[in-house]
């Protein structure tokens, strides 16, 4: 089994941007997207206290936005060798559980 969590950091690290195979329950099937690495943490509007892998999902199709995946609904996580720019999405200040070096978006 690959480590996600590995794989996870280190792009937000790198700021290298993931294509992600994961189980959607809007869809009903495993769906990819390609995403940038966000955070790895329980959020504070779902109150189950579950971390999940939050990301900024660039193929959405209604509008890029972030999406959190739990660990166990993903099936793999690449890192597809590209950066991203965190001003292309970070519009809020953000309160990071993993520390990083963003720069104004750490």
């Amino acid at each position: 089994m690959h480590n996600h969590h590995d794989v996870f950091i280190d792009a937000i690290h790198t700021k290298k941007i993931l294509r992600i195979r994961f189980y959607s329950e809007d869809d009903g099937r495993y769906i990819e997207r390609v995403c940038a690495p966000m955070d790895h943490a329980a959020g504070t509007r779902i109150k189950d206290g579950i971390p999940r892998y939050w990301v900024w999902d660039f193929e959405s199709d209604k509008t890029n936005h972030s999406l959190p995946l739990r660990e166990e609904r993903i099936e793999y996580m690449i890192d597809t060798g590209d950066h991203f720019e965190p001003s292309s999405f970070v519009s809020w200040r953000p309160a990071w559980v993993i520390d990083r070096d963003w720069g104004q978006y750490s």
